[in-house]
């Protein structure tokens, strides 16, 4: 279901900086059960992108989380401001987060996050031909880089250690399709 007929269908209950959720009502499959009630969270999507300074190493971040209350291994990655197209957003996104500006910027994949309660598609980008040009990171972030081996983040998702949903599906899209 497209994200604008989920607007016209629903009852806006929340109205935020970055998403807002609706309310529907919906019919159960057996009409005799009647309806029921499912928020939907409306996003705009985002962008994630995969930075590799050459074949065998890639930049990752280390970005301290409010929510978990702990600092997550993962690639840079964010929200679309729209109208911004979201090759767009990987290229400012890199700069932000990893400071890297990339040469070239080539689509890889896109995915949605939870498709279960949320329209938010991610689109995943390959970022080489890299330039360090310094991290412009918002107030309220603390984000440190590493550059690491490729393989090295491979078996960081097989140790448990890289836990975050969009850094994982990047990873090892590349690493099946890609390399």
């Amino acid at each position: 279901m497209a994200q604008r007929k989920i607007e016209q269908m629903g009852e806006k209950v929340f109205d935020g900086k970055r998403f807002d959720v609706v309310q529907l009502e919906l019919t159960n499959r057996n009409p005799d059960a009647g309806t029921y009630h499912k928020q939907i969270v409306l996003h705009p999507g985002a962008a994630v992108i995969l930075p590799m300074i050459d074949d065998d190493h890639v930049v990752m971040i280390r970005n301290e989380r409010h929510i978990e209350d702990e600092a997550l291994w993962e690639l840079p990655a964010g929200t679309l401001e729209p109208p911004e197209p979201p090759d767009v957003c990987a290229g400012r996104e890199l700069v932000e987060e990893a400071g890297y500006k990339a040469g070239n910027i080539a689509f890889l994949t896109r995915f949605y996050s939870s498709p279960g309660i949320c329209t938010e598609m991610m689109h995943c980008y390959l970022a080489t031909d890299l330039t360090a040009v310094g991290q412009q990171l918002e107030p309220n972030e603390k984000i440190t880089v590493k550059v690491m081996p490729f393989n090295e983040a491979i078996e960081m998702i097989r140790d448990g250690k890289i836990i975050d949903g969009k850094t994982v599906a990047a990873l090892l899209y590349y690493q099946t399709f890609c390399r």
